[in-house]
């Protein structure tokens, strides 16, 4: 039972028995305690929910109907609670997936330890590369990437659909160099370039108000995995165009600042794929959910 909970549980038992030395002893609480918890339930809804005795209690109409709502909804919730747990002792095995370098050794590095705790009896094999990974031929259930793939044929199960690329740069880059107050002023900058399906993405996509910007950039530093550019971007070495989640605890810290905020960046939005609908084990889907809602908090 959930803490915030308990209360309720009271009410309801209290209300079945009519007794709150009955209730303590079943509860393994004092009178006292069984006592406070219906008088703060009653405080905060501001009515009376029963009618006191010397030996016994029952309820007022108020209270009658309010339980009754009550049953249903920690029926509903206590139900919910034994599936999650039975699902959490049964669900077990392997899971081989292959996540992109920065995405994989920051920000799911803590999911993926909380989804491990949540299922004891699961093993994780991972793959951490910006290198698109075939899944026909290596031993993967899946794969996080940003964007849609080349391969029409794979699954897709959307993860955060409205991410975007960000235009950024440490403050000390800025104080030396400034800041561009548009697209068009990377060309008197250090652009710090990451490759792309084995091509150097070295033209930046921005858009606003219907207005489409694309900009080709250069740099003295290009690589094919994005920690690297996102590590030169933190030591002051350039202007990088990353992930917003690869980045969104140093934004919010204020080691990197966004740029050019009036335009936005192109769409980056992160899917798991999958090869086949037939693989979509109970594994594979309880990571799915797991991740939709950690990555929308």
């Amino acid at each position: 039972m959930l803490k915030g909970l308990q209360d309720l549980q009271i009410l309801l038992e209290t209300a079945r028995q009519g007794s709150l030395s009955n209730v303590a002893r079943s509860m393994d609480m004092t009178p006292a305690a069984i006592s406070a918890a219906i008088k703060r339930v009653e405080q905060q809804l501001g009515t009376t929910l029963f009618i006191r005795s010397t030996r016994s209690l029952r309820l007022t109409p108020q209270g009658e109907q309010y339980l009754q709502q009550c049953e249903h909804a920690l029926t509903t919730l206590n139900n919910a609670e034994a599936q999650l747990h039975s699902q959490q002792a049964t669900l077990q095995g392997q899971l081989q997936l292959s996540l992109p370098s920065d995405l994989g050794r920051h920000q799911f590095m803590q999911l993926l330890d909380e989804f491990l705790s949540l299922y004891p009896q699961v093993s994780l094999k991972l793959q951490v590369s910006d290198h698109l990974s075939n899944l026909y031929r290596q031993p993967l259930d899946l794969l996080i990437r940003y964007g849609v793939p080349p391969d029409s044929n794979l699954i897709l199960l959307p993860l955060l659909a409205d991410n975007c690329r960000v235009l950024c740069a440490a403050p000390a880059y800025l104080a030396r160099y400034g800041e561009p107050s548009s697209p068009l002023d990377l060309d008197q900058h250090n652009c710090l370039c990451f490759m792309l399906a084995d091509r150097l993405h070295n033209r930046w996509q921005f858009s606003r108000a219907g207005e489409v910007l694309s900009v080709e950039v250069n740099g003295d530093r290009s690589a094919d995995d994005g920690e690297m550019v996102h590590r030169w971007a933190l030591a002051g070495h350039g202007i990088a165009y990353k992930s917003r989640l690869d980045i969104a605890d140093d934004l919010a810290a204020g080691r990197l600042v966004p740029l050019c905020q009036g335009w936005r960046g192109e769409a980056a939005p992160l899917n798991m794929l999958v090869p086949d609908r037939c693989q979509l084990s109970p594994l594979i889907k309880a990571l799915q959910q797991f991740l939709l809602k950690r990555l929308k908090q």
